[in-house]
């Protein structure tokens, strides 16, 4: 059951990653771009989180354990290091499309 959660859960971070990096690749304005690719790179980490929790559910062995735990570790600092980084970004979004109308 846990499984079917994780695998949906895997689709949707996939496909708002290249959502966001479609968006990035058709934005013009620079800090838009900025702010769309860390916006990618928060669904990324996302990906990687949940990929890992889901090894660890397949695979219920030291061996999976581990591998599964890198996983949500390097996912979880990667995506709070790109979430800071769009919520950075994300305050001069507006006053970037406002000076170039």
């Amino acid at each position: 059951m846990f499984n079917i959660i994780f695998v949906a859960l895997i689709i949707l971070s996939f496909v708002a990653y290249f959502y966001f990096k479609t968006k990035q690749f058709r934005s013009v304005l620079p800090i838009r771009k900025k702010w769309y690719k860390a916006q990618a790179g928060v669904a990324l980490g996302c990906f990687i989180v949940f990929f890992g929790i889901n090894t660890c559910i397949i695979y219920p062995t030291l061996v999976g354990f581990l591998i599964g735990a890198v996983f949500i570790l390097v996912g979880l600092l990667y995506a709070n290091a790109q979430y800071k980084r769009a919520r950075h970004e994300g305050r001069f979004v507006k006053e970037e499309f406002e000076l170039n109308k």
